[in-house]
């Protein structure tokens, strides 16, 4: 049962306040389409993490920054000594990114936390709200930068050494954006937190397809990247009998026919893509005697990615004909489970205020996939029009972002409440 102080926050929460926040921020690196281009370390970037930073000081927030610029502003609760619980996401973008991936969650968290303020309720814990630097990956590798660094996964040092795109050092443009934010309390990376909830646009199509209203997002899929390079011989494509031929490129279209027959579950939960595709040397008349392709696989449950990650090998070994190839596995993340009290608070809280919802796998990386090694974590999404993410054309309804930032405010609240019993 969602407590009267739950309800309350939740009561106070204005959609059109948090419509507003979102589209002035959606000024920020417009594109001409409607999107937003505000990739990390961005002059666009620190603008938009400069204003959070003012809405945030005009409620009377602190403002604290860490080494890499991780963004983090705080309502004191009334127990000093209490660890805090942290709400938010991050404010890059893609290149032609919308106005929703990320950025909603921030803004949903400044809404919550208004509206609890407003309602008058003072939380036993500190509630803090942040923007991580970096989500996307998108100018400088690897996603999810500043989580990574926060919790240890990633030296300060290494993403210092991190190139952009368009040769730029991250190390060289940390200063300008740290001091766009400035002034602000230093925090120590890794400082501990009672709890982390993060909501995000689904950038899927399900939740739309199902008619529901908002995501509680059960874990966080696990992903396997590989790298697959077929070795076979070129030859002349008119004079060359089949029987003959050693085609680095059919041989690489079938391993991935086989893979996809291999990797299609009854309730696609198997996510199998090969996003690139070559082959040498590219003639049109002549057989390929090269072939290379990418994998991405994801499926949340570990022991399974294993099972499917053995299969690559072996189905390519298989279907390798003449020719020789090599798999190797080039990079990959963990699945996630998130932590089931908080998803049962979600729950709880969004069937008190009659917000019909859905439990479901996250099929992107998000930050929380680092948050869930230093502390419980938890994930709300809400709907993306048609699915469509990492694109101008982004869209989640207003209704549908105050539903999200009215069960985000109840949440937080029984989330203290829970923690201070």
């Amino acid at each position: 049962m969602m407590y009267a102080d739950a309800h309350k926050a939740a009561s106070h929460v204005s959609g059109e306040r948090l419509w507003n926040r979102l589209m002035r921020l959606a000024e920020i690196g417009a594109t001409a389409k409607g999107g937003v281009n505000r990739q990390a370390m961005t002059p666009e970037d620190s603008q938009a993490r400069a204003l959070m930073a003012d809405w945030a000081r005009g409620l009377g927030f602190s403002v604290q920054q860490d080494g890499i610029g991780n963004l983090f502003m705080r309502r004191d609760g009334r127990d000093i000594s209490r660890l805090p619980i942290v709400t938010g996401s991050h404010l890059d973008s893609q290149p032609t990114g919308g106005c929703f991936d990320g950025v909603l969650g921030v803004v949903m968290a400044l809404e919550a936390l208004e509206a609890i303020q407003e309602a008058g309720i003072r939380t036993h814990h500190p509630l803090e709200i942040v923007a991580w630097m970096n989500e996307e990956g998108s100018r400088y590798g690897p996603v999810c930068m500043g989580s990574s660094v926060y919790v240890g996964r990633m030296g300060l040092a290494e993403a210092c050494a991190s190139v952009a795109s368009d040769g730029a050092v991250l190390g060289d443009e940390l200063p300008a954006a740290l001091a766009a934010v400035a002034p602000a309390e230093e925090r120590d990376f890794g400082a501990p937190m009672a709890a982390y909830l993060e909501s995000h646009i689904e950038q899927g199509p399900v939740l739309e397809e199902q008619g529901v209203q908002l995501g509680i997002v059960s874990a966080i899929q696990g992903i396997r990247w590989f790298r697959c390079e077929v070795t076979g011989a070129e030859a002349h494509a008119g004079t060359t009998p089949r029987r003959m031929r050693r085609d680095a490129g059919q041989a690489a279209m079938r391993m991935i026919a086989a893979m996809e027959e291999a990797f299609t579950d009854e309730g696609d939960a198997i996510r199998f893509t090969v996003g690139q595709f070559h082959v040498d040397p590219g003639s049109p008349n002549v057989v390929p005697g090269r072939a290379a392709f990418s994998i991405d696989l994801r499926h949340p449950d570990a022991a399974l990615l294993d099972t499917l990650s053995e299969q690559v090998h072996a189905i390519c070994q298989e279907h390798r004909g003449p020719c020789q190839v090599t798999v190797e596995q080039v990079g990959g993340v963990a699945p996630v489970d998130l932590a089931p009290w908080m998803t049962g608070v979600l729950d709880d809280c969004a069937a008190e205020l009659d917000v019909t919802r859905m439990t479901m796998p996250s099929g992107a990386v998000h930050d929380a996939s680092n948050m869930a090694a230093l502390c419980p974590t938890a994930m709300l999404f809400i709907p993306s029009r048609e699915g469509i993410s990492h694109n101008e054309a982004e869209w989640s309804e207003p209704d549908a972002c105050r539903d999200g930032a009215r069960l985000l405010a109840a949440s937080l609240v029984r989330i203290d409440e829970r923690l201070s019993q």
